[in-house]
């Protein structure tokens, strides 16, 4: 058995073509999706998400504003800024760009951001809403692999999901989406102790451990589908995901590659959580 690898890149621009088109429609009615970007700092990896965030916003013309702290700001500097950006009305989205630095308290930030305008969908209430399936803003990397697996046609519905990875931003909202979708959810995690034996289990499995080829072929059922959404610089340089990419795609049925599988979809849903931010906003 060969795998389908599946094209983050190519689902990616479909979905942003998609993007444009409802774009279009709101600048019509003379509304610019709005989308505030706010960094502290001068972490070099920062800066390149940043700058590839405005970027891909321009490309679907949604209007971008960044708002530079340097690393010594004061916290209620950039709280303040946050506060006035929930006002205005030309701001659908606001973005602070982790990590921040040591003397900021995340959580206080996070919670700043109006749930209306949360579009990376980490404030409480959106995740929360994740519980009882009424999120306002899904994560925007949970759900661009929800988008992968609808692309692809792979049914979610009463499968074995297991999930390697219980973070805030992944692994937790990951297990809640697809939870949602009818799925039979387990979630491994630093302690869990003989990971293969859960692994081997999956009829979807989701890797977002952040340790480079955790995952091994003996460790994955064939005919398995998996998604991995780590990324790991090696010594060399290379960037790979959490599992071992080229001994898997010779059992699994799909597979998603690193760089250009989950990657490119993160970025992708947070322009459609923009423009659904100011769909609703204009009421449509």
């Amino acid at each position: 058995m060969t795998a389908k690898i599946i094209d983050g890149v190519a689902v990616s621009a479909k979905i942003r073509t998609d993007i444009a088109t409802r774009v279009t429609k709101l600048r019509e009615r003379g509304i610019t999706p709005g989308l505030a970007v706010i960094m502290v700092g001068d972490n070099p990896a920062s800066a390149v998400y940043v700058r590839n965030k405005m970027r891909a916003c321009a490309e679907v013309g949604i209007q971008s504003f960044k708002y530079s702290f340097p690393a010594d700001a004061a916290p209620q500097q950039v709280l303040d800024t946050i506060a006035e950006l929930n006002k205005r009305d030309d701001i659908h989205g606001i973005l602070v760009q982790l990590p921040l630095p040591p003397h900021f308290a995340i959580a206080q930030v996070l919670q700043t951001i109006s749930a209306d305008k949360d579009v990376d969908g980490f404030h409480l209430y959106n995740v929360g809403g994740l519980v009882v399936g009424d999120t306002v803003f899904p994560p925007c990397t949970p759900y661009g692999v929800v988008k992968l697996l609808e692309h692809e046609g792979i049914e979610i519905e009463g499968k074995n999901v297991v999930v390697v990875g219980a973070s805030n931003i992944v692994g937790k909202p990951m297990a809640l989406m697809l939870m949602q979708r009818d799925a039979t959810v387990c979630i491994c995690h630093a302690k869990t102790r003989d990971l293969a034996q859960f692994t081997i289990l999956a009829d979807i499995l989701v890797v977002a451990a952040g340790k480079p080829n955790l995952i091994l072929p003996q460790m994955v059922r064939t005919g398995a589908v998996v998604i991995d959404v780590g990324i790991n610089r090696l010594p060399n340089g290379r960037l790979v995901g959490d599992t071992d990419f080229e001994g898997l795609k010779e059992k699994v049925s799909y597979i998603t590659p690193v760089p250009g599988g989950v990657g490119p979809m993160t970025v992708t849903m947070l322009l459609a959580n923009t423009v659904a931010s100011a769909e609703r906003a204009s009421g449509g």
